[in-house]
């Protein structure tokens, strides 16, 4: 599931990122990248801290809705529109089966390694920097 963010960049300034769908949800760093990948943390903890407060989880709002949308105009201006992954961590891991090729199962055990991380540990990194991207 993914959510639309505002990013905005003054002369001067860092990076700053809002959510139409969660106000308050905000980062800022001084690099686009670093800013989605904060934004993507931020967006992570806001949804843990609204689900442990009760309150419900609102659907993506969808792109299109929110680049006409009158109510968001005036934060719209000037920024781009960026999809910020929801990547929740539930705290629990679960077995799964995965078919790789031997070839790319040799080199995932040899990066895990390199980096003192268990086979399941990188991939889960690899998928989660690629769900950032």
């Amino acid at each position: 599931m993914r959510y639309v963010a505002f990013v905005h960049k003054d002369p001067d300034s860092i990076y700053g990122v809002s959510f139409p769908d969660f106000p308050g949800c905000i980062a800022a760093e001084a690099s686009l990248d670093a800013a989605m990948d904060s934004a993507t943390d931020a967006l992570s903890l806001h949804v843990r801290a609204m689900e442990a407060d009760g309150e419900p989880i609102p659907a993506p709002t969808p792109s299109e809705v929110i680049a006409r949308n009158p109510e968001w105009a005036e934060e719209r201006e000037g920024c781009m529109l960026v999809l910020i992954p929801l990547v929740r961590d539930l705290g629990s891991t679960t077995r799964i089966n995965v078919s790789v090729d031997l070839g790319l199962l040799e080199a995932i055990d040899a990066a895990a390694r390199q980096r003192r991380q268990t086979r399941s540990a990188f991939i889960a990194s690899a998928v989660r920097k690629e769900l950032r991207a």
